[in-house]
């Protein structure tokens, strides 16, 4: 068990983005088309968080042109520049696959004071 915590250990990251679900996120990603290197942002909703150590990750569900889209974000990885917090979310809930299910005002998420 402490050879895997060893190896793990050097990929995780020290400073762990604050990411809450029900948190509305601006996630920074590092894309590679080739031999050029971009970064894309992912705006959207924190739906689950799962894991913890060195799998841990979270959804971001956000609707672009009227479709749902999630994508799962590893949180250690080296593709993520950086994840920035637009507000935060008050939910009750630690999973909200609810709001998949859910339209236009009804799918937002009240904001924490």
């Amino acid at each position: 068990m402490d050879l895997i915590k060893a190896l793990t250990s050097q990929y995780m990251k020290e400073e762990l983005p604050e990411v809450n679900v029900g948190d509305t996120v601006r996630v920074h990603v590092k894309i590679k088309e080739g031999t050029r290197e971009r970064v894309q942002v992912f705006e959207g909703t924190v739906i689950a968080k799962k894991h913890g150590g060195i799998e841990e990750s979270f959804t971001v569900r956000r609707i672009s042109y009227g479709v749902g889209c999630e994508k799962v974000f590893p949180i250690h990885s080296p593709h993520i520049v950086k994840v920035e917090t637009v507000r935060r979310g008050k939910v009750r809930r630690a999973k909200l696959y609810y709001l998949r299910d859910r339209l236009g005002k009804a799918a937002k998420v009240k904001e924490r004071v």
